[in-house]
């Protein structure tokens, strides 16, 4: 039956129409697995063969049939919107239409096969100008995509994001705020982890949102202005309490990831005489969050927050100091302290917001420090490279940085350190001659405007420096969030150790000789606690030795000059009287009158 509607469908007529959404329609509550429903309807879809061929073909080809029933041509330009409601057709199958696009959304949710999915959200797609025509399957349609626009697969993300982005565009009065609110609860809910597989989804839903929110100022700066002031509540409450649970309502990823958002949002649809207002006080907020709880441990967090600065600073060209906090951690840390704890990985900073108290202990917790601060300080200088200001600017940067390579004494730190500063007076040294030949006073904001721009278009030397090092430090980031470890390519020497018993049998062989002696004394002899033979047979031999001491000082003599009994085999007791020598002998000392 599917091979004859698939021949007669090139001339679709309103009855034949009606009977495919009907078999469509019991194939979806075959899928669903809704017996009752299935039951109930005219056609039963039992064979998979049969439901992978009615499905391909209203995915394929009815849609293509219908436009032409309605409109007399099928629809070529996808971005040019027919209104079916204004076909003379449209009355005989409204009902038909609407029951089709509800088992289209009702097959959208129970559809697991990537490949499946992706033909049915390119399908939906094409399908915005008759979900538009009825506004309860348009909603249902958006919830749905949504969902899967945070949470599908890559694919999956990108065609529900365009689905709600042409939604948007051709009724975004009805549509668009509900939609940004629901989009941004679901971001939200979905930034409470961060782990370097989760970053990419929550990058992609930073950006799409920012899209959508450019579309209409006038009602991004509602919503902006709404939870931008809810993050100000919850700062504001957790500095008057100052208590813990206050301090976890503004130190989490949730709201470090908000903040990221709007800073996004505002640089990206700047410049904006709706949302420009809003600059300060989301400066502030992140201000405000960096000094709440200043203490070593929250480092990884005040480098989200400087990072969000830099980026609202650079995009809005608004004057933010952000180098203080940044140059503040060269004040509190001793980078010349020895570490406590040897560690091999490195620490990601990019997934972390709180250090724990072993890893400010460890080389790697410096190291990775040390890192973030050169970035830092490279970014926001970047950002400021053009200005006509950027000597004064950089001239607190300038004075740390020597003073740290006067007091530090780890040379890598060093050695990045003084690579930062030579690049920064250099570009510092650049704008100093530019300024020279300047014509036009301070106080001509329009020429001071020009020259700044003209010097951004010519670029300067810490401008060339950035751009070849955002490349390498971009390639080391992906490494990161692939989850592969920068310290993987080098050969640690493996230690294997030994076992007890091994080693034995080890030094057995290796003093064989010392073990094998020919001699009678082979058996281990009882010592006495000062080391001398406890045996009879030694006393014996001893007082024997002591008799001719005279002889046997001649022996020794002459075997010493290389005699016969040089080489003689002599016991091992012998061997140990003749080692310990003849025994000290005390004299009574005879002092003489005259003394």
């Amino acid at each position: 039956m599917v091979e004859r509607w698939k021949q007669v469908a090139k001339h679709l007529t309103p009855r034949l129409f009606h009977e495919v959404v009907q078999a469509f329609r019991a194939a979806v509550a075959t899928a669903q697995g809704d017996q009752e429903s299935a039951e109930a309807s005219k056609f039963q879809v039992t064979d998979s063969a049969v439901f992978n061929a009615l499905v391909s073909f209203c995915v394929r080809d009815l849609l293509g049939y219908l436009q032409k029933l309605l409109f007399g041509k099928a629809l070529k330009d996808s971005s040019r919107v027919q209104q079916p409601s204004s076909s003379p057709l449209w009355g005989k199958l409204r009902l038909d239409v609407k029951a089709y696009l509800s088992s289209i959304i009702q097959l959208l949710a129970c559809v697991t096969e990537t490949t499946v999915a992706a033909a049915l959200l390119q399908h939906v797609g094409n399908s915005v100008p008759y979900f538009l025509t009825f506004p309860r399957q348009c909603r249902m349609l958006l919830k749905r995509m949504v969902t899967l626009w945070s949470t599908g697969e890559e694919t999956q993300r990108v065609l529900a994001f365009l689905v709600l982005t042409r939604v948007c565009r051709h009724k975004k009065d009805a549509f668009l705020s509900p939609i940004l609110k629901q989009m941004y609860i679901t971001y939200v809910k979905n930034c409470k982890f961060t782990s370097p597989s989760v970053l990419p989804l929550i990058s992609f839903m930073q950006r799409t949102l920012t899209e959508l929110l450019a579309l209409d100022t006038g009602v991004a700066y509602q919503h902006a202005f709404l939870y931008i002031r809810q993050l100000a509540v919850h700062l504001r409450n957790a500095m008057t309490t100052r208590k813990k649970e206050t301090y976890q309502s503004v130190y989490n990823w949730q709201f470090v990831h908000c903040l990221r958002l709007w800073c996004h949002v505002l640089g990206t649809v700047c410049p904006s005489e709706a949302l420009q207002p809003l600059v300060y006080p989301l400066s502030q907020v992140v201000i405000g969050c960096i000094k709440l709880v200043p203490t070593a441990r929250y480092y990884p967090l005040r480098m989200h927050c400087v990072r969000a600065l830099t980026l609202l600073s650079e995009r809005t060209g608004v004057f933010i100091p952000v180098l203080p906090f940044i140059l503040e951690v060269f004040q509190q840390v001793d980078f010349n302290r020895r570490p406590g704890r040897m560690s091999s990985k490195p620490i990601n900073f990019a997934v972390v917001l709180k250090l724990s108290k072993a890893n400010l202990q460890e080389k790697a917790y410096r190291d990775g420090l040390l890192e973030q601060l050169y970035d830092l300080t490279l970014e926001y200088l970047h950002s400021q490279a053009h200005s006509i200001a950027f000597p004064e600017l950089a001239l607190p940067a300038v004075l740390q940085l020597k003073f740290f390579l006067r007091e530090c004494k780890v040379a890598n730190y060093c050695r990045q350190v003084r690579q930062l500063l030579e690049k920064v007076q250099e570009n510092a040294d650049h704008i100093c001659s530019r300024r020279q030949r300047a014509s036009f006073s301070v106080s001509s904001q329009q020429a001071v405007s020009a020259w700044e721009k003209q010097t951004r278009e010519e670029g300067t030397p810490l401008t060339k420096y950035y751009s070849q090092w955002r490349k390498l430090r971009d390639r080391e980031i992906q490494l990161e969030i692939s989850g592969k470890e920068r310290l993987e390519d080098l050969d640690f020497p493996e230690i294997k150790r030994r076992k007890l018993g091994d080693r034995k049998e080890d030094d057995k062989v290796e003093f064989k000789d010392l073990f094998d002696l020919d001699s009678d004394e082979d058996s281990p002899m009882a010592f006495s606690e000062r080391g001398t033979p406890a045996s009879s047979g030694a006393q014996k031999a001893e007082e024997e030795d002591e008799d001719g001491s005279s002889s046997g000082g001649e022996e020794v003599s002459g075997s010493e000059d290389g005699g016969p009994d040089g080489e003689a085999g002599l016991a091992p007791l012998e061997l140990w009287l003749l080692a310990q020598g003849p025994e000290d002998e005390l004299q009574d000392l005879q002092l003489s009158e005259e003394d």
